[in-house]
């Protein structure tokens, strides 16, 4: 083969496949000829569906868009409601490109442009919303209503982006960081006050039952006391009357009950040492024995 003809052959094939281009499913293609967005028979701006297309080689230039809807979970932001209050909010929407000429040429097709500029739009429909709105307002059930107008107002904002906002939802609503510390000091000031004024009224009762208690313990000690005492009176008496019929009927039986009571007391412990004289009467009965 000719180096004309391969080079020939080559210059086709590589033209060939230049000329073709894929469009992916949940995608769409827009062709710009020398910078300029490629128009339909209607004068609209041109948008490639799924499949294999063709395009001029090295004239044309193709960008790709996202078809799919696409969720923009967006940053907290400051809200003030109605009555001067302020709220942080986070939210997110469902957004989808539907005019790709349109959005090319609002973003360039960058999705990131794209997102920012549709949050800032959805923000200022949310901070009309919340600003027209009570705090009780917001969270005693006008949520949804409030979610409906923001949608309502924001598609009208994202038109000119070419985007249809799907949907717009509120997450969560939460007071600013700054509020929120103050307002939990404020709560856990009055539940620590409550909590000294139940523990001091505590003690205040412990107090009066512990009195309370003394004083009958006091009470009970002294009837125990004087019942003991009684009881005590009765047996010394007793007991001399026992001694005293014991001392009429045989005293000298008398007077040894006596002595051994007398030694028992004495000798009580093994260690009890006890100095008399051998002939003392304290062992009268022991001597008298022991002869």
């Amino acid at each position: 083969m000719r180096p004309i003809s391969l080079i020939f052959l080559v210059a086709v094939l590589f033209g060939g496949f230049s000329s073709l281009f894929v469009v992916e499913e949940g995608e769409r293609a827009i062709v710009k000829r020398f910078g300029v967005i490629q128009k339909d028979a209607e004068g609209n701006n041109k948008v490639y569906e799924p499949g294999l297309r063709f395009k001029v080689p090295l004239i044309d230039q193709v960008f790709t868009l996202n078809a799919r809807i696409l969720t923009l979970d967006a940053a907290a932001d400051r809200f003030v409601t109605s009555e001067q209050k302020d709220l942080m909010v986070d939210s997110y929407v469902k957004w989808r490109i539907v005019d790709f000429g349109q959005f090319y040429l609002a973003t360039q097709g960058n999705q990131l442009l794209a997102e920012s500029l549709l949050q800032s739009k959805i923000n200022n429909g949310l901070r009309s919303e919340f600003g027209s709105r009570t705090i009780r307002e917001i969270v005693s059930g006008s949520r949804d209503e409030l979610q409906q107008e923001a949608l309502r107002a924001t598609r009208e904002d994202a038109k000119e982006l070419g985007i249809e906002v799907v949907d717009v939802r509120v997450k969560q609503i939460n007071l600013p960081r700054e509020v929120s510390e103050f307002i939990y000091d404020r709560m856990r000031a009055q539940r620590e006050a409550v909590a000294r004024a139940h523990r001091s009224e505590g003690q205040e009762r412990a107090e009066v039952i512990r009195a309370g208690a003394d004083a009958r313990a006091t009470v009970i000690l002294a009837e125990a006391e004087r019942k003991s005492r009684t009881l005590r009176g009765q047996g010394d008496g007793e007991a001399a009357k026992i001694y005293a019929d014991t001392y009429g009927q045989n005293p000298e039986f008398y007077a040894l009950l006596r002595s051994l009571d007398a030694y028992k007391a004495s000798f009580r412990s093994k260690e009890d040492v006890l100095v008399v004289s051998p002939d003392s009467e304290f062992f009268q009965f022991m001597n008298s024995k022991t002869r």
